[in-house]
């Protein structure tokens, strides 16, 4: 119950002290220079007591949004992949409205940044786009979620309430028959001996550049004609098919291979002091799309060829997915238009069959 107590200084200007206890909470006091303004603020926080309101904004008030960014880059950030993407996103979040408690980062705020993230000019010297402003308001959003689910620092997260920029549709840069037959032919005569094999793999698996990459003799099996992906994207162990030439590639690249390293395309200079990494091909790259003059090509095109290829070729959508290992159909529905012709297959077969007795 609420116990309100007048009391006159040594001046002889008069305040009203409010007092609440209820059993099981602890006690919340306050002053107040009219009794009005009392017995307001004392039937409020009674009723957001019992209601399991009041603790929670009180905690929001004692906590700024750098404190709760702190918190989660030392005990969450770490067991997350992007990490290294994700802690740059949220210092940008920091830098911005870091000194704001939890309680006072509204909507409305977060909407102001969201605009000038969208209106900042990366290092690339490029406006940022829809898709990148997207991301960072994903890390910042997991980050109120967990300060709500897990701390009790927030009633809600206000990212909720927040409207996410319309990221532009999935990219489909294929490359043509034409396109494709120059691009391998300047990768053969590359002066770097993995890059041919390189693009065959990523052009008849669909596999990142990252994965291929990373790839370790371990877990490729030429009997099988298989590589078994651990550290994946979304997150899931994905067996990948190789076959044909690129099996072929891989067979005669293990013949030849680096017995000092288990990658695949190891770097040039391995020493035993450093961790291993792959081979940079950054350049090699670069200077066989640039000999095979493709405009506007990059290297994860090679992944939207070879998912274009498969869609032109007859696979679903659902097969298509299950190559490129993506969890939903909504990141291979852009491919949707160049298996048309497959679809109408299987509607005419349908009809057929249901209507084809009729005369």
């Amino acid at each position: 119950m609420a116990n309100i107590e007048k009391r006159i200084s040594n001046e002889g200007k008069i305040s009203y002290r409010v007092k609440i206890r209820l059993k099981g909470f602890p006690s919340q006091s306050a002053t107040f220079e009219r009794l009005t303004d009392a017995k307001k603020w004392a039937q409020q926080t009674q009723s957001a007591i019992r209601e399991g309101r009041h603790f929670k904004t009180t905690e929001a008030k004692r906590h700024t949004l750098a404190k709760m960014i702190d918190r989660y880059c030392r005990d969450v950030l770490p067991a997350k992949k992007s990490a290294k993407d994700q802690a740059q996103q949220l210092t940008w979040w920091k830098s911005e409205i870091g000194s704001y408690s939890l309680a006072d980062v509204t909507p409305s705020l977060i909407g102001e940044c969201r605009d000038k993230l969208g209106r900042e000019i990366t290092v690339r010297n490029k406006l940022r786009s829809p898709a990148s402003v997207v991301r960072y308001m994903a890390a910042l959003s997991h980050a109120l979620t967990i300060a709500v689910k897990e701390w009790g620092w927030l009633e809600d997260s206000p990212m909720r309430k927040v409207t996410k920029p319309k990221e532009s549709r999935g990219r489909v840069r294929f490359l043509s028959d034409d396109e494709r037959m120059r691009l391998l032919k300047t990768c053969k005569e590359s002066s770097n001996p993995y890059l041919y094999t390189v693009v065959v793999l990523a052009l008849s698996t669909g596999m990142r550049q990252g994965e291929i990459m990373g790839l370790s003799w371990n877990v490729v099996d030429l009997d099988q004609g298989r590589a078994i992906l651990d550290e994946t994207k979304n997150g899931e162990r994905r067996a990948v098919a190789i076959t044909g030439h690129a099996l072929e590639l891989l067979k005669k690249l293990y013949k030849n291979r680096n017995i000092d390293s288990d990658l695949l395309f190891p770097p040039k200079q391995i020493t035993p002091q450093k961790p291993q990494k792959a081979m940079d091909l950054r350049t090699p790259w670069e200077t066989a799309v640039k000999k095979a003059e493709l405009k506007d090509f990059h290297f994860h095109d090679l992944r939207h060829s070879a998912a274009s290829y498969l869609a032109m070729n007859g696979a679903s959508l659902a097969e298509i997915a299950e190559v490129l290992g993506h969890k939903t159909l909504q990141m291979v529905k852009r491919y949707a238009h160049l298996s048309e012709g497959h679809t109408a297959r299987v509607v005419a077969s349908m009809n057929d069959k249901i209507f084809g007795q009729i005369v």
